[in-house]
C-alpha cells in the first residue's frame, strides 16, 4: 500500500512530515511518497544522515505551497504545483492508495470533495475525528466541516459515522446518538426534531442502531459510539473537549509538583500519569478522516509532529483497507431523501 503525504502541509512542515513518513515506512511495512519541494526534502534527509530516500520512501516534486493565508476554496486550483494538488490528483490517478496533509482544512476539503470528489449521493463529506471518552473513544461526526446542515446531511452522517466505528474501532452495531440540549424527542432546533425522526426510522428499520438524543455531559461518559451533530456544535464541543484535556493535564502536573511529597506520590503513579496522557494525547490518533470523499483522506492536526505524522499514516494505512468507502457506496440509497422533500430542508 502506498500514502501519500502533503509534505509541506503542517506548522512543522517539511521536517516533521518527512521524520513522520521515514518512521511509517521503518515501522508500518507501507510505502510513502512525499510531495514537495525536492530540494528541502533531500537536504532534510540528508541532515539525518540519509544520502538518498530509503527503500519504500519516494521524493515527488511539487513547487508550490498552499499557505494559510490563501484562500481555502480556490487554493487547489490557483496553484496546480502544490503538494497538496499534486499528492491529490496522485490518489485521484490511483497512484496512491490514500492522502495524508496537516496543511490547510478549508484548501484539503475543497480540493478533495472537487478533485477526488464525494461518494455518489453524498451531499457533504464530514470530518470524524475519534474523540476520548469513558467508553474507549467515540467518533464526532460533523467537528467542522460543514457548519450549516440539513436533516439530510445528519442522516448521511450517522450512517457514514455508523460504518467508520465499525470498520475501523471494531464495533458490531456502534450506539448513535444525536448532539442535544436534552434527552427528550421534542428537544433542540427544528434541525434535530427533523434529524431525529430520520434517524429513529433508519433505526426501526434496522440501517443504524440509533438510541435517540444525547447531551455532551453522557457523550464524554460514553454514552453512544458515534455522535452526530452539525459541524458548528461539534467544532465547539470538540475544541472545549481539548481545552479541558489541557487544563486539568495542567492542574495535575501543578498538584504533584507542589512539594517532595507529591513529587515522590507522582514517582508511583507515573505509569497511570503516562497512560491518562496519551488518552488526551491528539497525536496518538494522528487525524481525521475526510468522510463521504471518494478516496481515503485524512486531516492531521496543523501542529503535527512526526509521531502524529505517522500515527496519520497509519491511519490512511487502516481506513484504505477497511472497506469503509465500499459500504457508504452500497448503502447510500438509504442515506437519501425525495427530491422534493430534500430541496425544502436545505431552507432550515
Amino acid at each position: 500500500m502506498k500514502i501519500i503525504v502533503d509534505a509541506m502541509g503542517g506548522d512543522n512542515a517539511p521536517r516533521s512530515n518527512v521524520e513522520g513518513a521515514l518512521a511509517a515506512v521503518r515501522e508500518l511495512g507501507v510505502e510513502v511518497a512525499l510531495v514537495g519541494r525536492g530540494d528541502e526534502l533531500v537536504a532534510i534527509l540528508k541532515e539525518m544522515g540519509l544520502e538518498e530516500p530509503p527503500p519504500g520512501l519516494e521524493i515527488v516534486h511539487a513547487s508550490e505551497v498552499v499557505d494559510m493565508e490563501d484562500n481555502p476554496a480556490t487554493a487547489f486550483k490557483e496553484k496546480k504545483d502544490s503538494s497538496l494538488t499534486v499528492g491529490l490528483n496522485l490518489v485521484k490517478e490511483g497512484k496512491g492508495d490514500a492522502f495524508v496533509s496537516a496543511g490547510s482544512t478549508g484548501a484539503l476539503l475543497s480540493g478533495a470533495t472537487l478533485l477526488t470528489k464525494r461518494i455518489r449521493g453524498i451531499r457533504r463529506a464530514a470530518m470524524a475525528p475519534l474523540i476520548p471518552t469513558a467508553g474507549g473513544g467515540s467518533i464526532l461526526i460533523d467537528c467542522g466541516a460543514t457548519a450549516e446542515c440539513t436533516p439530510e446531511y445528519l442522516l448521511q452522517f450517522a450512517f457514514m459515522g455508523s460504518y467508520y466505528a465499525e470498520h475501523i474501532l471494531g464495533r458490531p452495531e456502534p450506539r448513535v446518538g444525536l448532539l442535544n440540549i436534552g434527552a427528550e424527542e421534542s428537544k433542540g432546533t427544528e434541525l434535530q426534531r427533523q434529524t431525529y425522526a430520520l434517524l429513529k426510522k433508519a433505526g426501526e428499520e434496522g440501517r443504524i442502531h440509533f438510541t435517540g438524543n444525547v447531551e455532551a455531559r453522557e457523550a464524554v461518559l460514553g454514552a453512544v459510539d458515534v455522535i452526530v451533530c452539525d459541524g458548528y456544535a461539534g467544532n465547539i464541543f470538540l475544541k472545549s473537549l481539548e481545552g479541558t484535556a489541557l487544563f486539568l493535564s495542567g492542574e495535575l502536573k501543578k498538584m504533584f509538583k507542589k512539594n517532595a511529597l507529591t513529587k515522590l506520590s507522582a514517582l508511583l503513579v507515573s505509569g497511570g500519569i503516562r497512560d491518562f496522557k496519551k488518552i488526551l494525547d491528539s497525536r496518538e490518533v494522528g487525524g481525521t478522516p475526510l468522510i463521504g470523499i471518494a478516496k481515503p483522506v485524512i486531516k492531521a492536526h496543523g501542529s503535527s509532529d512526526g509521531y502524529a505524522i505517522k500515527n496519520a499514516i497509519a491511519q490512511a494505512q487502516k481506513f484504505a483497507a477497511s472497506g469503509i468507502i465500499e459500504s457508504i457506496t452500497e448503502n447510500v440509497e438509504y442515506m437519501r431523501l425525495p427530491v422534493g422533500k430534500a430541496a425544502r430542508e436545505e431552507k432550515i
